[in-house]
């Protein structure tokens, strides 16, 4: 049995979290500390703080993880392993700590889409296959030595969130692999190729912006790959107009990008791209929660003719 620092944040570290404490000695959780969220400014904790608090988990929240407080703490915890899901960059001084090193399990299949937002892009990107790696953590982020790995195929539909929800626990038992095999000394590491790779900087806000004169299948893509955050939206008329799920209905026919070519009250509605259309199927207008885009065409009176992009929208000119 391996002693073990777990550190992470997210709903996405918490399957391996539970999986390593039910086979190993996780000795304590490092995670962030409470913030407040929502509009209530409600003081909230990480999903994984929650988690160990109900796994009876000695939990660590530290401000700078080069505090050499921090470092004395946790090298007291004789850990063999520390292991990092979704985390922060972690210091030098702090990942060498344990004897058997620091892995992280990282949700691609290393080399490629290195950074934040590995699934997100690969959606985006309109891959149909993508993986988790366990490494080894070294100083330059997500470049360490490769350990274990396991493919994960991607629906043509599914959402970035979708997607991860099944990663985690693919991730959880990938992780229990690397664990046992770094136990029984099994494991070989193996360095990762140089060869630049597409990589996965955070996406923000802006990322999420529609640009309907592109292709039907890339624009479906940025929904799958912007849901649920930070969200994939159109410049409404009356505002930033979220759209969080579509359905392509044509990839070849030439459009009017922006255009509504079907409403109904019952279906929703259809939108035409550079190529193609989609049948938007949710969305969320500002300030709104969710519906589905049937209810969007009825309450807000979407109409064959109209542009949900203003920047679309033909130009009047005043002939006077």
């Amino acid at each position: 049995m391996i002693r073990i620092v777990f550190m992470g944040n997210g709903e996405f570290g918490i399957p391996t979290l539970r999986t390593l404490h039910e086979n190993h000695h996780v000795a304590a959780v490092v995670t962030g500390r409470d913030t407040f969220k929502g509009r209530g400014r409600t003081l909230t904790s990480s999903p994984v703080k929650e988690a160990a608090r109900t796994l009876g988990i000695e939990v660590i929240e530290p401000e700078n993880l080069s505090d050499p407080i921090l470092i004395e703490n946790l090298t007291t915890l004789d850990a063999d392993l520390f292991f990092v899901v979704a985390f922060r960059i972690l210091p030098k001084e702090l990942f060498g700590i344990p004897p058997k090193g620091t892995v992280n399990l990282h949700a691609s299949l290393l080399p490629d889409y290195r950074g934040a937002a590995p699934i997100n892009r690969a959606i985006i990107n309109g891959d149909e296959v993508t993986g988790l790696t366990t490494f080894y953590i070294e100083k330059k982020v997500d470049t360490g030595d490769m350990l274990l790995s396991a493919q994960v195929s991607i629906g043509p539909d599914e959402t970035a969130g979708e997607l991860a929800d099944r990663m985690k626990h693919v991730g959880a038992q990938l992780a229990l692999d690397t664990v046992n095999g770094i136990e029984r000394e099994i494991l070989s590491a193996v360095k990762q190729p140089d060869t630049p790779r597409r990589p996965a900087p955070k996406l923000f806000k802006e990322h999420g912006r529609i640009d309907w004169s592109k292709d039907a299948r890339s624009v479906h893509n940025q929904v799958r790959g912007m849901n649920p955050s930070p969200g994939a939206f159109s410049d409404w008329p009356r505002g930033p107009l979220k759209i969080h799920r579509t359905q392509i209905v044509d990839t070849e026919s030439p459009g009017t990008p922006g255009l509504v070519t079907d409403s109904s009250p019952h279906a929703g509605f259809v939108v035409s791209c550079g190529t193609g259309k989609l049948r938007v199927l949710e969305v969320q207008p500002p300030g709104k929660k969710i519906m589905d885009a049937a209810s969007f065409v009825r309450g807000y009176r979407i109409e064959t003719g109209m542009f949900i992009d203003r920047k679309n929208e033909p130009q009047q000119h005043d002939d006077r």
